[in-house]
């Protein structure tokens, strides 16, 4: 594994950027639209408090936390970490922060608002005329320095500063699997752990709690897909949003956004909305389905392809909120009256369910258990007490294999 060269300095002078990036997209206005002499603006704050009347709070608070909470929280915690190493100090609950950094990163949803942002510039540019605020612009930028960091930040490196990384186990045997000789690898920091299924077991590195296996996960995965399945027939079938202006009033499903955007001849637009809408949640529930019913059947059938599938099941799920947040935005923005106003309707709040439910399904899911219904032979028993411990991404003990 190759080092990055001064990770602290790097990590630290991107999440500060960051900040200030976020703050400038705060304070000034984000984006205007104009029609017919008539005006308006709006601050990235109004786009995310759109659906905060009503009915849509619970929606509200979502998109608070997952566009701004979440990325303040964890930009916090990247700088205090980083800042107490340069400075030769251990940071305050350094554990927890970074426990914590590890669990809310696939919360965070600013690039997938970004791109929703786009969307919903396609729809109304034949409407009326787009303005972009200095708001625009800084958030523009703060989505890249947030996959800067999300690269920068060096989790392995970050461990063994803070607590080196012990010996495994001295009866720890390669060649047979770890919950055969009573062992557990920890799925934040990777140490391998001794498992006492008599009591609650934690990671002897950073505390995390462990599990053989998660209990229930395979009953917990199918109630929330079950779930998903039933709210996604009125997130298909009702109306997201409506639409009014001086000689019309329109009302929009999902695939009639669709076939909108095909009639008006951006292609593009449309496979983006059918891909995000459609497709990756109709795909993200056959896919977990069939891992929940394969799992309990011995499936010699390589393993490692349904941990693929799992992986990439995992990180697709949060696009799915694009359709989301167009309407969010749309709603915001397109609000001069009599004249024309956009309003939010019941369908988005069952789609928006389906997205965070099935995410949820997907982290409920044990990916261990892929490997527990695989027909692995037995290596040679080889002793790897005495071995020196390997660097490890972090995160990647508990589903790389048994």
């Amino acid at each position: 594994m190759v080092r990055k060269r001064a990770p602290a300095q790097q990590a630290l002078a991107l999440a500060i950027a960051a900040v200030v990036a976020l703050v400038t997209s705060l304070a000034f206005p984000f984006i205007s639209f104009s029609a017919r002499g008539l005006e308006r603006a709006i601050s990235l704050t109004d786009a995310m408090s759109t659906l905060s009347t009503g009915n849509y709070i619970m929606l509200a608070v979502v998109l608070w936390m997952v566009l701004l909470l979440l990325p303040m929280l964890y930009l916090g915690m990247v700088i205090v970490i980083h800042t107490a190493f340069l400075l030769g100090r251990r940071p305050p609950h350094g554990m927890l922060m970074l426990r914590t950094l590890r669990h809310i990163e696939h919360w965070m949803m600013a690039d997938v608002f970004l791109i929703g942002v786009l969307v919903s510039l396609v729809k109304i540019l034949s409407l009326a005329s787009i303005g972009f605020g200095v708001s625009f612009w800084a958030f523009c930028l703060f989505v890249v320095l947030m996959l800067l960091i999300s690269r920068s930040v060096d989790r392995d490196w970050l461990w063994n500063v803070m607590a080196p990384e012990p010996a495994p186990p001295a009866h720890a045997r390669t060649g047979r699997t770890a919950q055969s000789q009573k062992l557990v690898g920890c799925p934040v920091c990777s140490t391998v752990n001794d498992y006492y299924h008599h009591k609650a077991c934690y990671c002897r590195r950073c505390g995390e709690k462990l599990h053989m296996r998660r209990r229930h996960s395979v009953q917990k995965t199918l109630a929330l897909l079950l779930v998903s399945v039933m709210l996604y027939i009125p997130a298909m079938t009702l109306p997201i949003m409506t639409v009014s202006s001086l000689n019309d009033t329109t009302t929009q499903t999902v695939i009639g956004g669709v076939l909108l955007l095909i009639n008006h001849g951006d292609y593009p637009i449309a496979a983006i909305i059918f891909l995000a809408s459609v497709v990756i949640p109709v795909a993200k529930l056959m896919a977990l389905f069939w891992l929940c019913l394969k799992v309990g059947r011995p499936q010699p059938w390589r393993p490692e392809v349904r941990m693929t599938l799992y992986r990439i099941t995992e990180f697709i799920g949060r696009w799915s909120m694009i359709d989301v947040f167009v309407v969010a935005l749309l709603a915001a923005l397109v609000q001069l009256g009599v004249l024309m106003h956009v309003s939010a309707e019941p369908g988005i709040i069952a789609f928006g369910s389906v997205v965070i439910l099935t995410m949820i399904a997907a982290m409920s899911f044990d990916p261990r258990l892929i490997w527990d219904a695989a027909d692995h032979p037995d290596l040679e028993n080889n002793d790897i007490s005495t071995l020196s411990p390997q660097p490890v991404v972090a995160g990647k003990a508990q589903d790389t294999g048994p």
